[in-house]
């Protein structure tokens, strides 16, 4: 068997670093908020997505305080 590459690697205890996905998940989220406000929008009303934003925005404030 071949001790190099991956596999060798796990044999010893080192995993390769994973890449860093969190920019990219932040972009593809606020990119789907706004296409989810857009929609909203045009069938509700802007008062509807103000109101939907001022719920997420005191959602997220309340878990970010659970959180600690």
């Amino acid at each position: 068997m071949c001790e190099s590459g991956y596999h060798g690697a796990m044999q010893r205890g080192q995993m390769p670093e994973a890449p860093n996905y969190t920019s990219a998940a932040l972009v593809m989220g606020l990119v789907n908020l706004l296409w989810i406000f857009g929609v909203i929008w045009a069938v509700f009303g802007l008062p509807v997505v103000v109101a939907v934003g001022i719920v997420l925005n005191r959602v997220i404030t309340w878990l970010a305080h659970r959180r600690g």
